[in-house]
C-alpha cells in the first residue's frame, strides 16, 4: 500500500513540476532591446533626446509659435501613448509636448534608480529648457499629475495652468490596485518578473484602471505589454514603487493658476474623494468628474475630456 502510494506522490510530484515548467515557459518574457520597439511604438512624430545621460522619448507637436504650449506628463506604468487622443486634436491649433518619464515607455531606466518625485519635477524642468519652453500649461494624470502640480510649487514662473487628470499626491489608499502594481510592491514576490510577466497579468491591470473595460482593446494590452517588457523598465517599476509617498499637500493653497481637475467616478485606484480634495486646496480650481470613467479619462474617452478642457483653456492667458 505504502509503494502505491509513493508511486501516486511522484506521479503527482511529476506532474506538479511538469505544469511549473509549463508556466514558466508561457510566462517567460525576457527584456526587450529599445531598437525592437521604435518601430512600433516611436514612429514620426516621435524623436529622442540625450538628457540627463539618457536618451528620452518624447512628442513636439503643433505650431512652434505657440506663446503658451501644452505639456502632458503621463502616470505611472503609462506612456506618452496615453494622450494620443487629446494630441490629435489639440495639434491642430497649438503645441502640445508629451514625453516618456524615465523608468517608462520608451525612455527607460536612468542610471542612479532615483524616481523620486523631486528627480522628476527636475527632469521635466530640464527637458523643457531643452526645447526652449519658458512657460506652459501642464497637464498631467496620476503620478503626472503629482508632478505638475508640485512643479507649479517649485518652479511657478514656469506654470500658467495646471491640469490634473486624477492626480496623486494625497496618501495613496486604493480601492483596487492593479494586479502588476501589487506584485511590484512585494519585495520578495516580485523578483521573478524581472523574467517572468504573463500579458494576461498586464491586461487584468488595464482592466482594472478602466470605467468600462469593453473599451480596452487587444492592442491597448500589447502596448502596455510591450513597453513594460523595454529593457530596465520592470526594474524601475519595482524602485518607483520603494520611493512612493505623499506630496506636500499642505502646500496646495499656494498653486495661484486657474486649474482644471478631472476625474473619472469609477477610479478606483485613486478614488473621486482626492479630486474633491485638490480643488478644496487650489484656490482657483475647477472639478468635472465624468461618471462611468476610471483612472486614466483622457485614454479612456478622449473626446468627452477634451470637450472639458477646451471649455476651460480661455482661463489660461499667456
Amino acid at each position: 500500500m505504502s509503494g502505491r502510494f509513493s508511486d501516486l506522490a511522484l506521479k503527482a510530484f511529476g506532474i506538479l513540476l511538469m505544469l511549473a515548467a509549463l508556466g514558466f515557459a508561457v510566462s517567460k518574457a525576457p527584456d526587450r532591446s529599445l531598437d525592437s520597439l521604435v518601430a512600433r511604438w516611436a514612429p514620426p512624430p516621435s524623436d529622442f533626446i540625450e538628457l540627463d545621460g539618457q536618451l528620452v522619448h518624447f512628442r513636439d507637436q503643433g505650431p512652434s509659435g505657440d506663446p503658451l504650449p501644452l505639456v502632458l506628463i503621463h502616470g505611472t506604468g503609462a506612456s506618452l501613448h496615453t494622450w494620443e487622443g487629446w494630441v490629435a486634436e489639440l495639434s491642430a491649433t497649438r503645441r502640445v509636448i508629451s514625453f516618456d518619464l524615465p523608468g517608462f515607455g520608451l525612455t527607460g531606466p536612468n542610471a542612479d534608480h532615483d524616481y523620486s518625485n523631486a528627480r522628476y519635477i527636475a527632469f521635466v524642468r530640464n527637458l523643457l529648457s531643452r526645447l526652449g519652453v519658458g512657460r506652459a500649461i501642464v497637464g498631467g494624470n496620476s503620478l503626472g499629475g503629482e508632478i505638475a502640480w508640485q512643479l507649479a510649487l517649485a518652479d511657478p514662473a514656469r506654470v500658467a495652468g495646471l491640469v490634473l487628470v486624477d492626480a496623486a499626491g494625497f496618501e495613496f489608499v486604493p480601492e483596487s490596485l492593479p494586479l502588476g502594481f501589487r506584485i511590484a510592491r512585494i519585495p520578495v514576490v516580485r523578483e521573478p518578473m524581472r523574467w517572468l510577466l504573463p500579458r494576461r497579468a498586464i491586461e487584468a491591470s488595464v482592466l482594472d484602471v478602466y470605467g468600462d473595460p469593453s473599451r480596452v482593446t487587444a492592442t491597448l494590452v500589447d502596448r502596455y505589454y510591450e513597453l513594460t517588457l523595454r529593457e530596465g523598465n520592470r526594474v524601475a517599476l519595482m524602485r518607483r514603487m520603494d520611493q512612493l509617498g505623499a506630496g506636500p499637500v499642505e502646500r496646495l493653497g499656494e498653486i495661484r493658476v486657474p486649474t482644471l481637475i478631472l476625474w473619472g467616478d469609477r477610479d478606483r485606484l485613486i478614488p473621486p474623494q482626492w479630486g474633491r480634495e485638490f480643488q478644496k486646496g487650489i484656490p482657483d480650481s475647477r472639478l468635472v468628474v465624468f461618471p462611468k470613467l476610471g483612472h486614466v479619462p483622457q485614454e479612456e474617452d478622449p473626446t468627452a475630456t477634451l470637450a472639458a478642457l477646451r471649455d476651460w483653456l480661455p482661463q489660461v492667458k499667456p
